[in-house]
């Protein structure tokens, strides 16, 4: 193709190249068009794909035509065009910076989504304000993590600072590995979560035991468990000690109990109308489920002997009721009944000279026992 002879012959070289560049340039913003156009109607039926989509739209429409100069100019001989390295660098440069700018963009949109689909304005706003903190914690720090990859790619771009640019990442690897190092927990944590979903010696609304609290599984994450006590407080315990050190689960197998309740009674109290009465009392509550109540002496003390009641039921709740029920019954029936077996004190008094404590009423003389 002949150009006029005033040009200057770096110019004239220059010529096909930026026509070929205007056409890509020009191609590119039609797509840019029609990809958009897509992209809308098939994330319009989702809120969280449509708020990205939308974070993202003027990055891409600066991306989509650096990306098509960059591919023109790499398919350019450099020996025919004076100045095409420093072209290609600058191109380059604000290629990786749009790409960069995008990646930010989608993350900051991804977490708005986010944020917005949890409001913290219903009464109720716990779950709302922990997915809140999560989610702007981890995105800002995947987006200072894409800015440092960025910024170390354009530096590596110029021969002569390419080893701050290495520099930097290999400081990026640095961190990550004491970072590692530090997290060491929370991996621990993890693995103790994979093996509890293997083995599983929790499950959810399981009843245990741990470090002395009575509770219900309530809820196990990536990193702890919630145990719900018996009154409304939640025991926060990292996964790792489920795996580490004993505890009582008391629905390991069956959610079915055995329950006990113990009383002391004098020597002299018949043990038959106890254990009618023991079966009345299981007999008159739901709670029972019928497997057997059973009463036992399994203590002969100094001044009194000590019962054993065992009664059975379907869950650890029920259990709880049922043997609050049975003792009340029992200490009813007994004072009612027998409340001359209840257990008392024995001591056998003579006047052997030796003086006590003076009279509580006050007014009398020291008394005398043996």
């Amino acid at each position: 193709m002949n150009f006029p002879n005033w040009l200057p012959p770096a110019i004239a070289d220059w010529l096909p190249a930026l026509g070929i560049a205007a056409a890509a340039m020009l191609l590119a913003e039609l797509v840019f068009h029609v990809g958009e156009r897509v992209v809308r109607r098939a994330t319009r039926s989702t809120p969280l794909a449509s708020a990205v989509a939308q974070a993202v739209r003027s990055p891409a429409r600066w991306a989509l035509p650096l990306l098509a100069l960059n591919l023109v100019w790499h398919e350019a001989a450099p020996d025919t065009l004076a100045g095409l390295a420093s072209v290609q660098r600058l191109t380059g440069l604000l290629l990786i910076a749009a790409l960069t700018w995008l990646l930010v963009r989608a993350v900051n949109g991804l977490a708005k989504a986010v944020i917005t689909a949890h409001p913290v304005t219903v009464a109720d706003n716990l779950e709302a304000r922990r997915i809140h903190t999560q989610t702007r914690v981890l995105s800002r720090t995947v987006a200072g993590l894409v800015v440092l990859i960025g910024a170390s790619l354009m530096l590596m771009t110029f021969p002569a600072v390419r080893q701050i640019g290495t520099s930097l990442l290999a400081s990026a690897g640095v961190v990550g590995i004491v970072a590692g190092f530090a997290a060491r927990p929370v991996l621990g944590n993890l693995i103790a979560g994979l093996q509890i979903g293997l083995s599983q010696p929790i499950r959810i609304d399981d009843v245990v035991i741990v470090e002395g609290e009575w509770g219900v599984i309530e809820e196990i994450t990536g990193t702890y468990v919630v145990v719900r006590i018996w009154d409304q407080r939640r025991l926060v315990v990292p996964l790792q000690y489920w795996i580490e050190k004993p505890f009582q689960n008391w629905t390991r197998k069956t959610s079915e109990l055995i329950g006990t309740v113990f009383l002391w009674v004098d020597y002299r109290m018949p043990l038959a109308p106890l254990r009618a009465a023991l079966q009345r009392a299981c007999e008159s509550t739901e709670h029972w489920d019928g497997r057997f109540a059973l009463l036992q002496v399994t203590e002969a003390g100094e001044h009194a002997m000590q019962l054993r009641c065992l009664v059975t039921s379907a869950s650890a709740p029920a259990g709880w009721d049922l043997r609050c029920h049975v003792r009340e019954y029992l200490v009813d029936f007994i004072q009612r009944e027998y409340p001359q077996y209840l257990p008392r004190l024995r001591a056998d008094a003579r006047m052997t000279g030796t003086p006590v404590a003076d009279d509580p009423a006050g007014g009398g003389p020291p008394a005398m026992v043996g």
